[in-house]
């Protein structure tokens, strides 16, 4: 009997993953905005009603697309870094494999750069978890650059907020000039510039 009762559990988790996953692919070339119970619908050969019993609403279906970025972000970005010695060896990591990624993406998009642009004005729950992400990103960036201070990797006066600003930024150009005008070395040019950006603040001696 317990076997019966867990297998339609199974099953049904199993069809949620598939949907969340189609619906990511959707929304990384559509924009979030572009996501539809419909559309999402006709591509698996659903019903609405179907892709319904498994997201409440659109706005439901696209908030749970964005957890399933952020955990997908971590999982290939965070976590596999926190493995790195603390200190700049772990900021090195959490940049290289933040540019690869957005590399990776260029053909698709960045969800966290698209969807500031789609909800920069446009306040309400999808703005608030997106923004949330953001914001754990960056402090995450923040307190690696500061640990790295505190190893003696970085200058006791580096500014970690202006260090994770100006990393943002690099990654920024990555994806417009990539992305947008289709310029090759984007990635090359990033990491050059993350190169200068550690070396105006690495204690003497150390390499960035």
């Amino acid at each position: 009997m317990s076997e019966s009762l867990h297998k339609p559990l199974r099953k049904g988790e199993q069809t949620r993953a598939s949907i969340l996953e189609a619906a990511l692919a959707s929304a990384s070339r559509e924009g979030l905005e572009g996501l539809t119970i419909g559309s999402l619908a006709e591509r698996m050969g659903m019903s609405k009603s179907g892709v319904f019993a498994h997201f409440g609403s659109r706005e439901e279906l696209q908030i749970a697309v964005l957890k399933l970025y952020h955990h997908q972000f971590e999982q290939e970005v965070f976590f596999p870094s926190m493995r790195e010695p603390r200190g700049l060896p772990r900021l090195q990591s959490l940049f290289r494999r933040w540019v690869e990624r957005v590399s990776r993406e260029i053909a698709s998009g960045c969800i966290y750069i698209s969807g500031a642009v789609e909800y920069d004005d446009r306040p309400g729950p999808i703005r608030d978890q997106l923004v949330g992400m953001v914001r754990t990103w960056q402090q995450s960036l923040q307190r690696a650059a500061r640990q790295a201070t505190g190893e003696g990797h970085l200058l006791p006066d580096a500014d970690a907020e202006q260090l994770v600003f100006e990393m943002y930024g690099l990654v920024l150009a990555l994806h417009h000039d990539a992305r947008f005008l289709k310029s090759p070395g984007s990635a090359a040019r990033a990491h050059a510039g993350f190169v200068r950006l550690i070396a105006g603040v690495a204690c003497s001696g150390l390499s960035p």
